[in-house]
């Protein structure tokens, strides 16, 4: 009888973490200066298109993720600093989801007049990254700039993405099939990493 009741705690207290939701997150959740003054903060927020070059030189846009969960970062490949930990835990959620193909990742380099195609290349290649869930990429300094500020909130809203500007960021931030941002966590930290995990299962149970 004891076993019975042992049993029926352990579905009870999964169907309760299934009803678990995820907040969606929009401009008016963060602090002023996160947030781009052109950014309705009453709107709902979706992040915007994109369009991007790839470890391996194709060009990747917004559609390759359409429908998908996706965890995006921002980086540099000579960042000795924090980058290095973010990457490995990428690849702890890549290695966690290497069956699952509702699940992608994005790294989006910060210095793209530095990271092009062929560094991009060996740095993937170095890290363990899989071309079908990971995409490493470069593009337009502005578009990479704007996107960090005004899409995905990841740094400082001041900025023009000119030659002299520079963001470095350790957030993970997760994007549902709805384009829409469900969490911001601290790539450089193990308990981080595993809520990250946690949501996107919870996610996928949402959207199964």
């Amino acid at each position: 009888m004891k076993y019975y009741y042992f049993i029926l705690f352990l579905f009870l207290s999964c169907v309760e973490s299934s009803n678990i939701d995820l907040p969606i997150i929009g401009p008016s959740d963060f602090k002023e200066e996160l947030v781009n003054n052109k950014v309705n903060k009453e709107q709902s927020h979706f992040v915007s298109d994109f369009e991007l070059i790839n470890q391996n030189g194709d060009t990747i846009t917004n559609k390759d993720y359409e429908n998908k969960i996706y965890v995006v970062d921002f980086f540099f490949t000579r960042c000795g600093s924090i980058c290095p930990i973010m990457t490995n835990n990428m690849k702890k959620i890549q290695d966690k989801f290497l069956e699952n193909d509702n699940l992608m990742l994005l790294s989006i380099s910060v210095t793209p007049n530095i990271d092009n195609v062929e560094t991009l290349k060996k740095y993937a290649k170095s890290k363990g990254v899989i071309n079908s869930k990971w995409n490493i990429a470069t593009g337009n300094k502005k578009h990479i700039y704007e996107l960090a500020r005004k899409s995905y909130f990841a740094v400082l809203k001041k900025g023009d993405g000119g030659l002299q500007d520079f963001i470095h960021t350790p957030n993970f931030i997760l994007i549902d099939k709805k384009k829409q941002i469900r969490g911001i966590y601290n790539g450089t930290d193990d308990i981080e990493i595993k809520r990250v995990i946690n949501d996107i299962k919870t996610l996928q149970i949402k959207n199964s």
